[in-house]
């Protein structure tokens, strides 16, 4: 889904100007329990538990007493498998979870932008 497309379906719960000149809540996915990542729940759970083998992999070579650097190397790879499962979730989150909020305005779209942002710093520490 675009950022377009989400500020779009969230929009069609945007506010409207009742018969007395009062404005409704917005509501949107993410007020429902909807989260970035729904629609592809089964495919980020079968990705994970992908890394899950690989991390077991990593397990089995330690015991089979695997040398070093082929170890390391197996690391390597579960680090950067984890990264990038992180980083479409990061793009989801900002096309959907910050998208609602932008769409409501106001202190939501501040906090979400700093969550957003403390979420990308705990990324890069990494």
């Amino acid at each position: 889904m675009t950022t377009t497309e989400a500020a779009g379906a969230a929009m069609s719960d945007a506010p409207s100007t009742g018969a007395t000149g009062t404005t409704d809540t917005v509501t949107t996915d993410h007020d429902r329990g909807v989260h970035g990542y729904h629609k592809q729940k089964d495919e980020h759970l079968k990705r994970l538990r992908r890394i899950e083998g690989q991390i077991r992999g990593l397990q089995r070579l330690v015991d089979e007493d695997v040398y070093c650097i082929d170890i390391l190397t197996q690391v390597s790879a579960s680090t950067k498998a984890l990264q990038s499962f992180a980083l479409q979730l990061l793009e989801e989150h900002l096309r959907h979870c910050v998208a609602d909020a932008a769409v409501k305005g106001g202190e939501e779209i501040d906090a979400k932008v700093e969550e957003a942002t403390k979420a990308i710093a705990r990324l890069l520490r990494t």
